[in-house]
């Protein structure tokens, strides 16, 4: 039988990270204000005069697409990737020429000349205090039969497999499968929720648990690197990767009894995705892009042992952080560990919102307290209603 008390404590401490999520997301004006952006750059570029750029197409890769986008730690800038595909080039072009044209007409434009900042892969448009916009060139790559394209290679001037659309379509199907949880188990909790359900009222992690996973987890990876060399941080898309095959592993192969217990094993699985071999200098690790041939997303970790091993002390800890958070007793306690886990500024914001409702919610006689569970809306057999406060006793 489903534990009640603990239950409740983890929908509450979802409800928390869902919150965390959410203002850690570019706002709906700002995610307009971003496509605005990269619009006006794909019509810039399909208005050249010349006839290989005139058939360029922008569009956004990376956690944009995915909706796993992270606000930064220091700044307010977000990283918005985008891809310039050029259908009509082929591999013979070195991409550092591609390249170049792009850069070009880019500062043929008044709007870009002082903004534009050259990268070792891609060209950076910064928006102060708004949006890095990254244009990555790409063509079609011919050998891939699932649609893929050929993007420069960071550190030589040659063209590298990739599959930025071919990515987007996979990390949705995994995101897409449906927990299975205990039909005994769902009963008591639909039951519970009825008469003690935690204030403030639970919000459902509407982007799906996969998704917002991935932003708890590359969070926590912001916080837990921001002292150390940040060159070291496991990169987004490999925790992209593996959070995605260890969540549809999870959903298929166990029933739960809360998403919150579904968070917890994606994070405790992930190391389970990593391919090993020994090779002459040691051993070998591959995170594939399954949906391409040859892109290994973990290709530096073989020519740096201290990403690997950072990837692990990493995760270690993110799970037992992720798992005791249910444990802590005491809003402000649990605020303190939610603030080591993902940095005071997003945690705080996310906690007043809350105290905004608990006031709402007391000024309207609709909260109670249950014990061993907390403050609640809606009152039970064993539920206390939190008196109005009247600055007079009463």
């Amino acid at each position: 039988m489903i534990d009640r008390n603990s239950a409740a404590r983890k929908h509450f401490v979802a409800g928390r990270l869902e919150g965390i999520c959410q203002n850690l997301e570019l706002t709906e004006n700002q995610y307009k204000t971003a496509e605005k952006r990269y619009g006006a750059v794909g019509e810039l570029l399909a208005s050249s005069e010349d006839t290989l750029l005139s058939s360029a197409k922008i569009y956004p890769q990376g956690s944009m697409s995915l909706g796993t986008s992270v606000k930064p730690m220091k700044g307010n800038e977000y990283d918005v990737d985008l891809v310039c595909y050029v259908p009509y080039v082929s591999a013979e072009l070195p991409p550092g020429s591609l390249k170049k044209l792009i850069g070009n007409r880019l500062r043929s434009d008044g709007r870009y000349e002082g903004m534009l900042e050259e990268k070792p892969r891609c060209w950076r448009l910064t928006y102060a205090n708004e949006f890095h916009l990254d244009i990555t060139p790409s063509i079609r790559n011919p050998a891939c039969f699932q649609g893929g394209e050929l993007v420069p290679d960071k550190l030589h001037d040659e063209w590298k497999a990739s599959n930025p659309k071919g990515y987007q379509e996979w990390f949705r199907k995994k995101a897409d499968l449906q927990p299975s949880f205990s039909l005994f188990e769902k009963a008591e909790s639909r039951e519970f929720a009825a008469s003690v359900e935690p204030f403030p009222d639970q919000e459902p992690l509407f982007k799906g648990i996969l998704r917002r996973c991935v932003q708890i987890c590359k969070r926590h990876r912001d916080e837990h690197f921001l002292d150390e060399l940040s060159e070291v941080a496991p990169i987004s898309i490999i925790i992209t990767t593996l959070a995605a095959n260890s969540y549809a592993y999870c959903v298929t192969n166990h029933v739960y009894d809360t998403e919150f217990d579904i968070l917890v094993d994606v994070v405790r699985y992930m190391p389970n995705f990593i391919q090993k071999s020994q090779g002459p200098d040691g051993i070998q690790y591959s995170i594939m892009n399954e949906t391409t041939e040859g892109e290994n997303f973990a290709e530096k970790w073989n020519k740096d042992s201290r990403l690997a091993e950072a990837f692990s002390r990493w995760q270690r800890k993110a799970a037992i952080d992720l798992e005791n958070l249910p444990e802590v007793t005491g809003m402000d306690n649990l605020e303190k560990s939610m603030n080591a886990c993902f940095g005071e500024n997003v945690v705080a914001a996310t906690f007043e919102k809350e105290i905004c409702k608990i006031s709402a919610a007391r000024s309207s006689g609709l909260l109670s307290v249950v014990p061993a569970i907390g403050l609640t809306t809606r009152s039970s057999a064993n539920s206390v209603p939190v008196r109005l406060n009247t600055f007079y006793g009463r």
